[in-house]
């Protein structure tokens, strides 16, 4: 149990660490989407699924290993994910999160290749993250070429 509340803690303190200052998130909000994002509305929702799933994910890891190295990499994953709108609403230059989004999605497919053996469970939950982190890419791609 208290392993899991940890978790949970630290998922917390970093999402609310690295958040982007209302008006740095505004300037995003008031960015051209591509036409083709038509499933907007739904990002929180599946962004908050991705986040229970690096939970799932880093527990069972943990239950399976008690690795603080394999913890390690779940924190650099959760901050490479926060840091990629903080970076792109503070430095206002959408480059820098396709950049982000990418050292994210390779993080990941590391830390999935790193846990699958101790606890594969594990690297399953990490494929909600690994299917949609190339799609905000390309989104911010596309956002980065209509927003010059």
């Amino acid at each position: 149990m208290t392993a899991a509340v940890l978790i949970l803690l630290v998922i917390v303190l970093v999402g609310l660490t690295i958040n982007p200052s209302r008006d740095d998130f505004a300037w995003f909000l008031r960015l051209r989407r591509p036409a083709w994002l038509t499933f907007e509305p739904l990002i929180p929702v599946i962004w908050i699924s991705i986040y229970a799933c690096f939970w799932g994910s880093a527990l069972v890891a943990w239950n399976a290993s008690t690795s603080w190295g394999l913890m390690l990499g779940y924190l650099g994953l959760l901050l490479l994910v926060q840091t990629y709108t903080w970076l792109i609403c503070r430095t206002r230059r959408l480059a820098g999160g396709t950049l982000i989004g990418l050292a994210g999605w390779l993080w990941g497919v590391a830390l999935a290749v790193a846990v699958g053996p101790q606890a594969p469970p594990a690297a399953l939950l990490l494929i909600p993250y690994l299917l949609w982190s190339p799609v905000g890419t390309l989104v911010t791609w596309q956002m980065q070429r209509i927003n010059r």
